[in-house]
């Protein structure tokens, strides 16, 4: 089972959660460190607000293009 970590960017929707993950990776030629961001929506039973630093999971499709589950709120935001 995948889990992830990520800040919620974005919890407008009613069960429904946007979420960044930022990871770093080093240019093959120069090594110099580059950040990639990738957002995922996410199924949000918990009520996350937007700033939480959240751990999520995959699981079984529940729309279109959620497939991941938040599990926890590891901090809470602002």
């Amino acid at each position: 089972m995948k889990i992830f970590s990520g800040r919620v960017i974005l919890a407008r929707g009613d069960k429904t959660a946007k979420v960044a993950v930022e990871r770093y990776i080093t240019h093959r030629l120069y090594q110099k460190k580059i950040k990639r961001t990738k957002k995922y929506l996410v199924h949000d039973e918990i009520g996350v607000a937007v700033g939480d630093r959240v751990n999520f999971a995959a699981t079984r499709p529940i729309s279109k293009l959620k497939r991941w589950k938040i599990l926890k709120i590891v901090k809470a935001g602002k």
